[in-house]
């Protein structure tokens, strides 16, 4: 016999787990929705070639291939060049699929397109504690055809809270800040190559984690070579954080203040003026969103406003839901240009880890059935099916037992699999037209009439236990 394993890198959760699971994900579901935002699913796998055109190098080794061994061997021999790769590859995220599928039906949307996609992505990482090989994500993007506002980035800020707010895992900052702005000022101390700037942000995203000191010692050293002067000025600037919508208003006064005049930074704050402004006329409370100037976000495509959500009390867990904006989504694939702004949530690990620091209840008897329908008789089979079908149309979750045996050990069943509800229909309440609720949380049990236990279960499933 084969032992039956789990493959290593993939969160696989038993049914409890499973629901809370599921309730998350319905949650960001209805909140992207709520601000009018479409469901759009592609394929698991993309062509390779579509798949890993702006991408290569490390990605490539990442990728999941497939191919069925007939195909791929035919491949290779109609092209036996070393190296070839197979024709179809797993997703490794959702972006580069909403770029091809934007591109290929460019003509058959509505600009700007509001797309949000909840779908598994494959990535062939070492797998570690909270990082998968499978997880989901849960993508947002506002696109647009020719330019796009930034108006709409102001959008996601509000999303993010809508969302965060509804999870209720604990109170979080939403901290903004702009790549433009960012290039600016380094253009103003004198570090205008992009390469140069990428590897510096790349040292700055390392702040939180080994502090100032390793970014002092870093940026003077040798593949840096840096003045103190220059390292002391990103210091002062990386680490500002704002208080309010007030204080990130002087923040960025002051950095109009100091700036040698580059058009890229006073075009990043005027940016970030119009953002913060909207963020609060959609009702972003104060404390819930801030400037950081140390956030640029890793990927080369983000040009404009950026953001990372983090837990007040767990920054630990590090961004929990990040984004921004890009000027061209789908360059490589369309000559139109589409600009856009996006976010996304990786739900597996964010799921992980608000269980692993105790931020999720998850019940040992939870389950999504409410009420179960036992075999008191087996003459009055049908009449009890009857009745689980009542309570199906009447909304209500439902099993029914087909197999019968002793009533305590079907409720005692309906305990162990946290059914709440027993639904008991035997001779004495078919003769009165009648349907004895049993109550299995608070131990009590009534009867209503049969035309009311539709009724009567709402009331009771709507009331909070206490």
């Amino acid at each position: 016999m084969i032992s039956p394993r789990t493959p290593s890198g993939v969160l696989e959760l038993l049914p409890p787990e499973q629901i809370a699971f599921q309730r998350m994900l319905d949650s960001i579901r209805s909140g992207y929705e709520r601000f009018g935002f479409l469901p759009v699913e592609t394929p698991v796998f993309e062509r390779s070639d579509v798949l890993l055109t702006k991408t290569g190098g490390e990605t490539e080794r990442q990728v999941y291939f497939a191919q069925s061994t007939g195909a791929l061997e035919k491949a290779r021999a109609q092209s036996p060049a070393e190296g070839t790769l197979p024709e179809l590859a797993l997703r490794f995220d959702l972006t580069v699929p909403l770029a091809r599928y934007v591109a290929e039906h460019e003509h058959q949307l509505t600009f700007p397109f509001r797309r949000y996609q909840l779908q598994r992505v494959y990535r062939g990482e070492r797998p570690q504690r909270g990082r998968f090989r499978e997880f989901y994500q849960c993508d947002v993007d506002v696109i647009g055809s020719g330019e796009l506002s930034v108006r709409h980035d102001a959008e996601a800020p509000a999303i993010i809270n809508a969302i965060f707010t509804d999870l209720a895992i604990g109170d979080f900052t939403i901290q903004i800040n702009n790549r433009r702005l960012l290039r600016g000022f380094y253009e103003d101390l004198g570090i205008a190559d992009p390469q140069a700037q990428a590897a510096v942000l790349r040292e700055v995203d390392k702040l939180d984690k080994r502090g100032p000191d390793y970014l002092r010692t870093t940026l003077t050293g040798d593949g840096f070579g840096l003045a103190e002067e220059v390292v002391e000025q990103i210091l002062t600037f990386v680490q500002t954080r704002s208080t309010g919508h007030d204080d990130a208003l002087a923040r960025l006064d002051d950095v109009v203040a100091g700036s040698a005049g580059s058009e890229a930074l006073a075009q990043g704050v005027a940016e970030l003026r119009e953002v913060l402004g909207l963020v609060r006329a959609l009702g972003v409370p104060e404390a819930n969103y801030c400037l950081n100037f140390s956030i640029a976000r890793g990927l080369d495509y983000y040009t404009g406003t950026v953001y990372e959500t983090t837990l007040d009390e767990h920054p630990e867990l590090g961004s929990i839901c990040s984004g921004g904006r890009y000027d061209d989504l789908a360059g490589q694939y369309t000559k139109s240009r589409l600009p856009g702004v996006g976010i996304s949530i990786g739900l597996s690990r964010l799921f992980w880890q608000l269980r692993e620091a105790g931020l999720i209840e998850v019940s040992a008897g939870e389950s999504t059935v409410q009420v179960l329908v036992p075999q008191v008789d087996a003459e009055l089979l049908d009449d009890q099916l009857a009745l689980a079908s009542q309570l199906r149309h009447g909304g209500i979750n439902t099993e029914a037992v087909l197999d019968g045996g002793k009533l305590g050990k079907q409720l005692r069943y309906a305990d162990r699999a946290g059914i709440r509800f027993v639904a008991i229909l035997g001779q004495q309440e078919v003769a009165d037209g009648t349907v004895t609720l049993k109550d299995l949380r608070r131990q009590d049990q009534f009867t209503v009439p049969r035309d009311e236990v539709v009724s009567a279960l709402r009331v009771e499933l709507a009331q909070p236990l206490v």
